[in-house]
């Protein structure tokens, strides 16, 4: 099971948190305030007062056991040296909030390897995207349907959407696929570019490492994910 940390206990931090446990993840929820951390204790598999800017205090913890870390501090300063010290511990995915789009770049430069913003992305939607690691973006439309962002299944490559018929195999439909490609810049020097197909043909063979773009029951997307 998927271990997750997730530091600042704000609303989002919190909506990450209690989203991910719901989904039976094991979460580590962390705050230096003692209210915040008391709130959460009971939605939580753990919950720790610390200050997370202290490597001592977040090795005491077991962050350097986490899959992913979520960090959601308000304070830049802090969320970029927790990012860096995450980072330095070997946590494998970490994810920072970012409040504009320097604080970002600087995010980035430390090590995040996700940067989000919490007015665009939702913390359920985020913890959805970061508890399956082959969903790239998730929304949800209803209380019962979604689009998503899904890598196709290795079992996919190299047969057509005829073949697939994923429709009727899986109740879900598909938007589009995201296909990454190389290409040569006017420099001469190779690089990838996206390229973005809207309804795809019947004759549209899939590419090993596409990312198809859903619509469908929660249940029947479910099911795709354990492919």
């Amino acid at each position: 099971m998927r271990q997750f940390a997730v530091i600042g206990l704000g609303r989002f931090g919190q909506s990450v948190a209690k989203t991910l446990e719901e989904r039976g993840f094991e979460v580590l929820a962390c705050d230096s305030d003692e209210e915040k951390v008391a709130e959460i204790a009971d939605h939580v598999t753990h919950a720790v007062q610390l200050d997370a800017t202290e490597e001592k205090a977040l090795r005491s913890v077991g962050v350097t056991e986490m899959d992913v870390a979520v960090v959601s501090v308000g304070e830049i300063s802090s969320s970029i040296l927790i990012t860096l010290l995450l980072k330095e511990l070997g946590v494998p995915l970490v994810a920072s909030k970012a409040v504009d789009s320097l604080h970002a770049k600087v995010l980035r430069r430390v090590g995040a390897d996700r940067v989000i913003f919490p007015e665009r992305d939702m913390g359920v939607r985020v913890a959805e995207s970061l508890s399956t690691p082959r969903i790239f973006d998730y929304i949800e439309v209803s209380p019962t349907h979604s689009i998503v962002e899904l890598v196709a299944p290795k079992s996919f490559n190299g047969k057509t959407m005829r073949e697939l018929d994923i429709r009727a195999t899986y109740g879900v439909n598909v938007i589009a696929i995201k296909r990454k490609k190389p290409k040569i810049s006017e420099e001469g020097e190779s690089a990838i570019e996206e390229e973005f197909i809207l309804g795809p043909a019947a004759d549209e063979e899939i590419v090993l490492g596409d990312l198809l773009v859903l619509l469908g029951q929660d249940k029947e997307i479910e099911r795709l994910k354990e492919l």
